[in-house]
């Protein structure tokens, strides 16, 4: 009780609460909306669960990977051949935190235009079936499930993994003229007007033969050659970078993509830029991420005006988590 009274307090004094319970929990701890408005009327609070707050499946419990199976998702990731797969990252939880940012920004919209809070919602599943739009319509208006193509693009010829003398690179030559510029680099003007590959219908049609007849002559360089020869002549490829090859490259550091930052307890450590840019707002990484409890004094004295001796019983209690320096 005495940890709902001290969150009670800080919504006095908020614009947003965030929560990403499963539905109900929050009601349970006596801090839903209905509560929580109770002392903020026009607070903003943004639920983020797993399948929402309404419909069959909105008590289940859920996680990230359950999304994308549910979604469709992994049934259109992976080679053609196999079971479906999973992303390599947690798209689900990091598309859905993305989404509630704009809703929670349009919600603080409409309350500066009426003076009006609202409780916004968004969800893994709906996040994921909203953002899969290239295969979410191709089964609406054909009828039929995408097929998985695994880093092969179905609709486009030549885009998709090559294999060279040494590493794979990705190459995207989606129309005519790239096409046709692909070939004059890879020393085979020949194929610019081959019947097999005159238009990129005709490409997707022949992609076999096509993708052998490009991998023979990309085995005769590395791949960095091959970077720098198709970079000059206008055509889209790059390297299947690590994340180490990814840090190192000398455009994701002069976007300012890696910069250091003093952790409480690591020290210096290296995280992401911002992937961001305003022309008249600065957008950086100033801390880096808290331990748990790093700035419940600090919050608890400024926005409840407690004494330490007051957070330090809260803490013995049991109601709040602090983190003290040695």
């Amino acid at each position: 009780e005495k940890g709902r009274q001290i969150a009670l307090d800080l919504v006095r004094g908020a614009d947003v609460v965030v929560e990403n319970f499963r539905v109900g929990v929050m009601e349970r701890l006596g801090l839903g909306y209905e509560d929580l408005r109770a002392v903020r009327p026009d607070l903003v609070y943004c639920s983020i669960s797993a399948f929402g707050r309404s419909g069959p499946y909105a008590l289940r419990p859920g996680y990230d990977l359950i999304a994308e199976a549910l979604s469709g998702f992994m049934s259109v990731t992976g080679e053609s051949e196999g079971d479906g797969m999973r992303a390599g990252v947690a798209i689900g939880d990091i598309t859905a935190g993305m989404l509630a940012t704009s809703t929670i920004l349009a919600a603080l919209r409409h309350r500066e235009r009426t003076g009006e809070g609202q409780l916004v919602e968004v969800n893994l599943l709906d996040t994921m079936i909203g953002w899969l739009i290239g295969a979410n319509l191709y089964y609406l208006i054909t009828g039929e499930n995408q097929p998985r193509t695994g880093n092969v693009d179905p609709l486009v010829a030549p885009k998709q993994v090559f294999q060279t003398a040494d590493d794979p690179l990705i190459i995207t030559a989606g129309n005519d003229r790239l096409f046709a510029a692909l070939c004059q680099a890879l020393g085979r003007p020949e194929l610019i007007d081959d019947p097999r590959f005159c238009a990129n219908a005709d490409r997707v049609a022949n992609r076999p033969a096509l993708t052998s007849l490009i991998e023979t002559e990309l085995a005769r360089k590395p791949a960095a050659e091959w970077v720098e020869l198709l970079i000059e002549a206008g055509v889209p490829v790059a390297p299947i970078n690590t994340m180490a090859e990814t840090f190192a490259d000398p455009h994701v550091l002069a976007r300012k993509m890696l910069v250091e930052v003093e952790h409480a307890t690591l020290g210096e450590i290296r995280l992401p830029g911002v992937p961001m840019a305003f022309s008249a707002t600065t957008a950086e990484v100033r801390i880096a991420p808290p331990v748990l409890g790093q700035h419940t004094r600090e919050v608890l004295r400024e926005r409840c005006n407690l004494t330490d001796a007051e957070i330090d019983g809260l803490a013995a209690a049991g109601a709040v988590q602090v983190w003290d320096p040695d």
